[in-house]
């Protein structure tokens, strides 16, 4: 089983409030990324919730994704990996995407996805040659993730592994939003 896990349990501290729940074109900004991996060819996705979890399950609509609420979301980045990846314990490769990258693409998605093989532990989605999401991990990997702590996503772990670069030019945008204005500019 190939899963999805969207990471938006942050408080939106940066943005001033609960940035999933800032309107893009007319729905919620979590929404849209929901939207990419239910277009995916993904067997199951899991969003991993935290702050404001209540008010965002009643204000997103999920796209067939399970919600996971982080306890320890307080903790950082790594918190909500280890809910994410618990709670898919069954698969066999995670594709890891972010909350905040709402034109994020069903297309690269897929062409990560698409690449699995080779050996390769990770692989990532490069726009332009720079590293950006999806991530994919395979299993032999989950361990590790299980194993960070603090306010750190899966960069170290990728650091320290051979990953390989799927490029996803022209497949959708990677910019993530951590404030009113870059959300601005993407409208």
């Amino acid at each position: 089983m190939t899963a999805g896990l969207v990471l938006a349990a942050g408080s939106g501290e940066r943005f001033g409030g609960p940035k999933q729940l800032a309107p893009l074109d007319g729905r919620p900004l979590l929404e849209h990324v929901l939207a990419a991996m239910a277009a995916a060819p993904l067997d199951r996705v899991v969003v991993v919730l935290g702050a404001r979890a209540r008010e965002v399950l009643d204000a997103v609509a999920l796209h067939g994704a399970e919600p996971v609420v982080c306890d320890g979301w307080e903790e950082g980045m790594a918190a909500s990996l280890r809910a994410g990846v618990d709670s898919l314990r069954d698969a066999e490769a995670i594709v890891v995407a972010l909350g905040d990258q709402p034109r994020l693409a069903p297309e690269a998605l897929a062409r990560v996805v698409r690449a699995r093989g080779d050996g390769a532990l990770a692989l990532r989605a490069t726009y332009g040659g720079v590293p950006g999401h999806p991530v994919l991990i395979e299993r032999p990997l989950f361990g590790r993730l299980r194993a960070l702590r603090g306010d750190q996503g899966a960069r170290a772990l990728l650091d320290a592994v051979e990953v390989r670069d799927v490029p996803c030019d022209g497949l959708g945008r990677p910019d993530d939003v951590d404030t009113p204005a870059q959300l601005a500019r993407l409208g």
